[in-house]
């Protein structure tokens, strides 16, 4: 039995789906193509340079396997062109830009900081000085203590003793010769000579005998109601008189005093 040869059947490899959309992206391709070459060449023969963003090429072949009406197509894309100015310029051109004046300004300066004065720092003398308290004002001398006995004392010791305590200021309740009141200053004059008398004027008014005035002498007691003295002769007196005075020889001013003699 002759053998039987089969030849099996060739088939085209499946290309890619062609559509009208297809045909006219490759037309319009083809002349943007053409346009691009055109326009560059223009361009080239003024010496100038331009950059274009060229459409991706695409095989002549590929161009040619087209078959479809593509004259309306052309004509329009040709009319485009062909309505494009040309721009043409020599190659010594010289390109100028003008630049605005520009005029600085310097601002003013900032205006100079505010500084508070401080006051200045107190000396530490004058610190030291304002600390400490003032001192208080000088009270006045007291006047110089002691004056002659009158002559009318007649040589009486206690004249004497009274008479030198003169200047003493009054102080309300003293015994001392830093100050005295009425009797305490008869009182000491008193103890100066061994005689002790009572404190008060009330009681040094009975410390002794009663005399006619006169009959007094010098070295007695002068007693008048809330206040006593030493008689030293004639019309004159020692005492501690009242606050804000000292000790003083003076006039007898009361009315009707008693004359005391004491021992």
């Amino acid at each position: 039995m002759p053998s039987r040869h089969t030849t099996s059947a060739r088939h085209r490899a499946d290309g890619r789906a062609h559509t009208l959309l297809t045909d006219a992206r490759l037309t319009a391709a083809h002349h943007l193509s053409s346009t691009t070459r055109r326009t560059g060449a223009a361009v080239a023969s003024s010496g100038l340079a331009v950059s274009l963003l060229a459409a991706p090429a695409l095989a002549d072949d590929e161009v040619r396997t087209t078959a479809v009406d593509v004259s309306a197509l052309t004509a329009s894309a040709r009319a485009i062109v062909e309505a494009a100015p040309v721009v043409a310029s020599p190659a010594e051109a010289s390109w100028t830009f003008e630049n605005p004046a520009a005029t600085a300004v310097t601002p003013p300066p900032p205006p100079p900081p505010v500084v508070e004065e401080e006051p200045e720092p107190e000396a530490p003398a004058s610190r030291s000085r304002s600390a400490q308290p003032e001192a208080p004002a000088a009270e006045p001398a007291p006047a110089a203590v002691g004056a002659p006995a009158p002559a009318s004392a007649n040589g009486s010791a206690i004249v004497e003793i009274a008479s030198s305590l003169v200047g003493i200021p009054y102080v309300w309740g003293g015994t001392t010769p830093s100050g005295f009141d009425c009797s305490g200053f008869t009182s000491y004059v008193y103890a100066q000579v061994g005689i002790k008398l009572p404190r008060t004027s009330g009681d040094q008014r009975y410390a002794g005998v009663e005399v006619p005035r006169d009959q007094a002498q010098p070295g007695d007691l002068i007693w008048s109601p809330g206040h006593i003295s030493i008689y030293a002769g004639g019309n004159l007196q020692v005492d501690a008189p009242t606050p804000g005075k000292s000790i003083q020889i003076r006039e007898i001013w009361q009315s009707n005093p008693k004359f005391i003699r004491v021992g």
